[in-house]
């Protein structure tokens, strides 16, 4: 019988892992000074941003493709060119990524994976 590999989205704990990596996240942006730039860059209201993030995450981590599901496919770079995104955004947002992903309970070469793909794909959302 073949044993089935488990996504890193059960790995991390499936949805209430994703849930909090996401919460901890837009604390972040939300209260760190160094964020400011990035916060700026969002509506008044975190939530609409916190439940994207949350659906694209799902999906992207091997769970429930929730944002696929509702938006279609991500096409982030696409969806990101009305935001003016330099190095300096890029970086914050990665700090407060950082920040919460320190905070889930993982495997640590999971959580470094998962870390060197979300800087990658960030790298990818400059358009300034």
């Amino acid at each position: 019988m073949a044993t089935q590999t488990k996504t890193p989205y059960e790995l991390i704990g499936g949805e209430q892992a994703v849930l909090s990596l996401v919460d901890r996240f837009y604390f972040y942006m939300d209260t760190l000074g160094e964020a400011q730039e990035v916060r700026a860059l969002h509506g008044k209201s975190l939530q609409p941003a916190k439940d994207k993030l949350f659906k694209f995450l799902s999906g992207w981590l091997g769970g429930p493709n929730l944002f696929i599901e509702e938006y279609g496919h991500p096409m982030l770079r696409k969806r990101h060119f009305p935001f003016a995104i330099g190095q300096a955004e890029r970086d914050q947002w990665m700090l407060c990524m950082n920040k919460a992903l320190d905070e889930v309970n993982m495997d640590a070469a999971l959580r470094e994976s998962i870390r060197s793909s979300l800087a990658q794909l960030a790298s990818h959302m400059i358009n300034q």
